[in-house]
């Protein structure tokens, strides 16, 4: 499952009152696991995260957290508490349900807003690892399903390699959050997560696909999306599958993988745009994108095209974009020159383009 929305928050929520709810009776007024916070005060933290996020989507804020938060009453104890993460997570799962697809509100990383599903991944994140800090302090397991884990990871740390050999998802988890150690790799002392990016282009926009998704594209499936024509064309799904590999090979960095081309006044994809991977050496990344065949000739693409070459020009790594067109495709050629792509010498057979950051 690739999805991050209210039932995979319920089953969080679910898992981590099991938890707490088994060392209710202990003292909570010790520090949480790695923490300044007492165990109350850290349960009191994922309840005014669930508030927060909950109202981030519900007041739709564009540049600033809503100003006010959540907090438990004078005198609440262990108990009272539980119930308050309970209650605010459920609150959390209704706001991701009922948020229409393409809306997005501010959070600061990385790129100045989330989706939905961000907002539910992240909440996911606080209750499973805060969790954690309580009950590994109080010596009891905290460990969540595995698959939970998977897919927060494919959502949220698509940067952090899958787990190794030998390994859990669930270690990876806490390793990549500066909680635990992994074989061959040294433990991080900062850590961040990574919201994917919607970049506006137009009548369309571009949306990060994450490797949860990639894969379910991969597969044949629509990567939680509705697609004009019913499917995505051949070249996304070769695409996605690029993604997945270099998930799969923990040589995936999220901005230059894949994104999906959402017409945003009816919220149906229509193609697929992005890199081959990370810049080279020199530089250089290399574009590829396609559309469904009834949204084509209608400039999505080159509007994309353009969205997409200026943000990743704004990139300190990146200092040239290539595009590798067949030589009977020449309606992505006229797209590349429409974006201010440049011929360049032939990559035998095909034809070449390219735009360097002025």
């Amino acid at each position: 499952m690739f999805a991050m929305g209210g039932d995979r928050i319920e089953e969080a929520v679910e898992h981590a009152a099991k938890v707490l709810r088994g060392v209710a009776g202990q003292d909570w007024s010790v520090p949480a696991g790695g923490l300044d916070w007492s165990c109350l005060k850290t349960a009191e933290h994922i309840v005014g995260d669930f508030v927060a996020y909950a109202c981030q989507l519900t007041s739709r804020a564009a540049d600033a957290y809503v100003p006010f938060g959540a907090v438990l009453d004078e005198g609440t104890g262990p108990e009272g508490a539980i119930d308050a993460v309970e209650a605010t997570g459920r609150l959390l799962a209704a706001a991701v349900r009922t948020t229409p697809r393409g809306v997005r509100a501010f959070h600061p990383y990385p790129a100045g807003s989330a989706d939905a599903a961000g907002f539910a991944a992240m909440g996911i994140a606080e209750v499973l690892l805060h969790t954690y800090d309580i009950a590994c302090v109080l010596g009891v397991d905290a460990e969540p399903p595995a698959e939970l884990c998977e897919d927060l990871l494919a959502h949220l740390f698509a940067h952090v390699p899958p787990a190794p050999a030998g390994s859990t998802p669930w270690a990876t988890l806490l390793w990549a959050t500066g909680r635990g150690t992994l074989p061959g790799r040294a433990r991080l002392a900062r850590w961040r997560w990574h919201n994917t990016y919607a970049l506006p282009a137009g009548p369309v926009a571009l949306r990060e696909v994450t490797p949860a998704a990639a894969a379910d594209l991969a597969m044949g499936g629509t990567g939680g999306l509705t697609w004009l024509d019913g499917a995505p064309f051949e070249g996304t799904r070769r695409a996605a599958e690029m993604v997945t590999k270099a998930y799969a090979a923990g040589v995936h960095r999220p901005e230059w993988g894949m994104f999906a081309l959402v017409r945003t006044d009816d919220e149906l994809a229509v193609g697929g745009m992005g890199f081959h991977g990370p810049p080279d050496e020199e530089g250089c990344a290399e574009v590829g994108y396609d559309l469904v065949p009834g949204a084509r000739g209608r400039g999505y693409a080159t509007q994309a095209l353009r969205a997409l070459s200026a943000w990743a020009l704004t990139r300190p790594e990146l200092t040239s974009l290539l595009a590798v067109v067949e030589p009977d495709n020449t309606a992505s050629q006229a797209v590349a020159q429409a974006a201010g792509y440049i011929r360049q010498a032939d990559r035998t057979p095909n034809h070449a383009y390219a735009l360097h950051r002025p």
